[in-house]
């Protein structure tokens, strides 16, 4: 299972949706909202961060492993433990400039 993305190029003429009027809107519409939660609200969202923090371990370690074993141990080489050093490489010529 490869982790590429299937991504669908939009037909001829059209934009996507973020690069639309409507999705520029909604950004603009959604930067400023943010802007006026945080700077209403700074208290709040102060005491909040730690508890935010906190929560962020757990969801970043199920979202980033994306569930160990589920693929039946398909990577089980995948972190090079069993790979060992190439010890067989003959070391390089000598300066002498020739080539064999």
């Amino acid at each position: 299972m490869d982790d590429k993305h299937n991504s669908q190029p939009c037909p001829m003429g059209s934009t996507p949706f973020w690069r639309s009027r409507y999705g520029l809107g909604l950004l603009v519409f959604g930067a400023i909202a943010a802007y006026f939660l945080l700077t209403e609200h700074r208290a709040h969202f102060f005491g909040a961060l730690p508890f935010l923090l906190i929560l962020a371990c757990p969801l970043m370690h199920v979202f980033m492993h994306r569930g160990h074993g589920r693929d039946g141990g398909a990577h089980a080489g995948h972190h090079g433990s069993d790979k060992s050093p190439n010890t067989s490489a003959a070391p390089p010529a000598s300066g002498t400039g020739e080539q064999a």
